[in-house]
């Protein structure tokens, strides 16, 4: 093995990850405890997660890139890479706005604010973590099973659950959302205001969306057969499970400031609004690139299967 592979390795390596994730909550913990992040704390959190999450993105595309019979292995890294992407692009956004102070509001009230944003921190290191784990064993996988699968048989006609997953699950389906999200945020946008019935709108669809999802990955990894394949799901499911947390405390902290702080949102101006519809805008591309993902992952199982049996039996 190469250099190159060498470091890769150690680089995916759980205890590595862990490490990671320890140093990150330590850090936070520092900057955070005199109750304030000084401009220079938060370029150093911010310019390590944008390396880490740009990283992260190439190598996922380099991987995508690669020649193989087995093109499933490539759409899971495509698929993995989108997410990456999404996570990116907001972090880009919400650092960008900070460092050049165009925010002019606090996302929730005040005297935890910092907590938000450490909270903030720690699951997206989470995230990238998770995706990391993912990419390592999707790399595995990749390398294993460079077979032909062109004599696949053909997938048993699908029950009414697997029919309604298939659509659910199909890309058409996913550009619907996200068509309907993007009407649903201009809509509530329109008048620089969100009341509190819009952001519980908002929120208690995409907590769900994201809690059955996290679910749903779940059980797939307990009835794949293939560790591989298993460690994978563990890891976007590790990735969505962190996710999820900062989106659960985000809303409840947004819900008490609305509820307590009434009339709070007066002073919105038009860039807010930018980092609260790209926040969303994000989240709902990540949770769309996971049911897709999803469906990949399910065939990339099959497809597993029966390249082990295929080689055993050769």
């Amino acid at each position: 093995m190469g250099e190159d592979g060498t470091l890769e390795k150690v680089i995916m390596d759980w205890r590595t990850l862990a490490v990671i994730a320890v140093v990150t909550i330590l850090w936070r913990t520092i900057i955070s405890i005199d109750g304030e992040i000084a401009l220079w704390e938060s370029v150093s959190s911010g310019v390590v997660l944008i390396i880490l999450g740009w990283f992260i993105f190439g190598y996922l595309y380099l991987l995508s890139k690669r020649e193989t019979s087995w093109i499933v292995s490539n759409k899971l890294a495509q698929g993995i890479a989108i997410s990456a992407c999404a996570l990116n692009i907001y972090v880009i956004i919400y650092y960008g706005m900070r460092w050049f102070r165009l925010m002019t509001e606090t996302e929730v009230y005040v005297p935890r604010e910092i907590f938000l944003r450490d909270v903030r921190y720690a699951m997206l290191v989470l995230a990238y973590c998770g995706i990391i784990w993912a990419t390592g064993h999707l790399q595995k996988m990749h390398d294993n099973y460079i077979l032909v699968t062109k004599d696949m048989p053909e997938r048993r006609k699908a029950g009414a659950s697997e029919a309604m997953f298939s659509i659910l699950t199909d890309e058409r389906s996913v550009i619907v959302i996200l068509g309907l999200v993007f009407l649903w945020r201009a809509i509530i946008s329109f008048d620089k205001q969100i009341v509190l019935w819009e952001s519980m709108c908002s929120g208690m669809a995409i907590i769900m969306l994201g809690w059955i999802l996290l679910g749903y990955l779940s059980s797939l990894s307990v009835r794949t057969t293939r560790p591989t394949v298993a460690k994978i799901y563990q890891g976007f499911a590790f990735a969505i499970f962190a996710v999820n947390v900062y989106t659960l405390v985000y809303y409840a902290m947004r819900w008490y400031k609305l509820i307590y702080l009434a009339g709070s949102e007066e002073s919105l101006i038009p860039l807010d609004f930018v980092l609260l519809d790209v926040r969303y805008f994000v989240l709902v591309i990540f949770y769309c690139t996971a049911i897709v993902l999803a469906k990949h992952l399910e065939r990339a199982s099959e497809e597993c299967e029966y390249l082990i049996k295929k080689g055993e039996s050769a």
